[in-house]
């Protein structure tokens, strides 16, 4: 019994630690952020209003203090929100609202079109966090992961996650390599391979149960679908398969739920 109960406090320290963690990460990935981004390539606009009028800051509370006549041009250079830092050709550098920008020309002579704020952050995002529900082998299971995307296609990720089944628990860590080749759309399909750890813990009342403590692999695919501002829905059907001893293994389907948020 007192191992039972030292492994699973050995258990809850590893969840609170990883969510620890995670939080640590979230927050300097929000200190981290810029207001403002830059232009990959700054790029020129041709005013198509009888003028467009330069703030001294990105807001309507800031003041107007210079107007550029139709036909001149402008150079885009900073966005914070759905305001535009541009340079005229004179050198005179204001904000301007992303409304009065919709009504310019691109050097092309095509009318000029801005993404939404929120669909840039959802292509530029880089860390997610998430938790989701659902069953492993037919038992009620919570999961954690955190990840990192490390290309535009390639997440690294790290889950915890624990099944409370009617004779014993199970407590589960992995770290995969998550492919996205759609990444840039809203309904974007994943598969990831990963490995890890799993523990399971008889409950006390089974005599002559021992806990089992195995080296992991797992493999997953998934759907993740872009839901509005920084919240992304997922679902996932994962097997995993668990090395217990030196020619047995235990293979075991899950099945999740789950919302992340992302920076």
């Amino acid at each position: 019994m007192t191992l039972l109960l030292a492994n699973r406090a050995l258990g809850c320290r590893e969840l609170v630690t990883f969510i620890t963690a995670c939080l640590a990460i979230a927050m300097l990935g929000l200190l981290g952020a810029p207001p403002a981004h830059a232009a990959d390539e700054p790029e020129r606009l041709r005013v198509a209003d009888p003028y467009l009028e330069l703030h001294t800051g990105p807001g309507r509370g800031f003041p107007v203090f210079f107007v550029v006549a139709r036909d001149e041009w402008v150079e885009v250079q900073l966005r914070s929100t759905d305001w535009f830092k541009v340079r005229t050709d004179g050198g005179k550098e204001g904000w301007v609202h992303r409304s009065q920008l919709a009504n310019t020309f691109t050097v092309a002579g095509t009318p000029k079109s801005f993404r939404d704020v929120a669909l840039d952050d959802y292509l530029s995002r880089r860390l997610q966090m998430g938790a989701a529900w659902g069953e492993f082998k037919n038992e009620p299971m919570l999961k954690l992961w955190t990840s990192y995307r490390m290309s535009e296609t390639l997440h690294l990720e790290g889950t915890i996650g624990q099944v409370q089944g009617t004779f014993s628990g199970t407590d589960i860590w992995h770290v995969n390599l998550l492919a996205e080749p759609l990444s840039d759309v809203r309904l974007s399909p994943f598969f990831s391979i990963g490995v890890g750890k799993f523990k399971n813990l008889p409950n006390t009342t089974l005599v002559g149960a021992l806990p089992v403590n195995a080296n992991l692999s797992n493999a997953s695919v998934g759907v993740r679908y872009y839901l509005t501002d920084r919240f992304i829905a997922r679902a996932d059907y994962t097997l995993y398969t668990a090395f217990v001893g030196d020619t047995r293994t235990g293979e075991y389907r899950a099945w999740t739920l789950g919302l992340a948020f992302f920076f």
